[in-house]
């Protein structure tokens, strides 16, 4: 893999990336609940679950997905419920400015650094498109002639790195939310999030492979 290669996937990972998704709408709510500091938990969350995915394209076990309808099915609909679990939480949520400038917790959030961090990898992993974009994509820089895990785990490297910019950007965004908005503004942007998530949800519900 050349150097050029590699910039070429850095260039179309990140629009990937950057594109509004569940993890982006999670660090967006995670900064305007939690700050900044208190979210990192949830970005090396998402970092993790890259790593996931691209180990699985180097193992060839995104394979099983794309021949396997059970298999698909089972992680696409454990995604799907627990998108809407999580839509559900943000749309009933009362905290918002009050909250994160007090830096309590409502009873039930899991906002305990493990619990940000769970939230944010589950929400990655268990979405089958993941597996779908990165057997699609991945392959396409890796050169057959030259050892293999050199240049997954390149690309990896910079696949995940590019995730936590993205996330700490979006992240930061959510927490600057707080401090210019009106409390109710800021719950509203809950609800927006909660919503996306929720419409996310039903999108991959409904999600079908050509």
């Amino acid at each position: 893999m050349t150097l050029a290669t590699l910039l070429v996937f850095s260039l179309v990972a990140l629009v990937a990336i950057a594109t509004p998704g569940p993890t982006v709408l999670l660090a967006l709510a995670n900064g305007s609940r939690y700050g900044v500091r208190r979210s990192l938990p949830g970005m090396l969350g998402a970092v993790v679950s890259d790593l996931v995915l691209v180990g699985a394209v180097a193992l060839g076990l995104d394979a099983l997905l794309a021949a396997s309808e059970f298999w698909f099915s089972v992680v696409k609909w454990l995604g799907a419920a627990y998108l809407a679990w999580l839509g559900v939480r943000l749309l009933r949520s009362q905290s918002g400015l009050d909250m994160a400038q007090a830096g309590g917790d409502a009873p039930g959030t899991a906002a305990t650094p493990r619990g940000i961090f769970v939230r944010s990898f589950l929400v990655a992993v268990t979405n089958p498109k993941g597996y779908l974009f990165c057997s699609a994509l991945l392959p396409q820089f890796i050169d057959a002639d030259a050892p293999q895990w050199p240049q997954y785990t390149a690309i990896a490297v910079v696949f995940a790195g590019l995730d936590f910019v993205v996330m700490l950007a979006y992240a930061v965004i959510g927490a600057r939310a707080v401090k210019l908005l009106r409390r109710r503004a800021v719950l509203w942007l809950d609800r927006c999030c909660g919503g996306a998530l929720l419409a996310l949800a039903g999108s991959l519900a409904l999600y079908r492979r050509a």
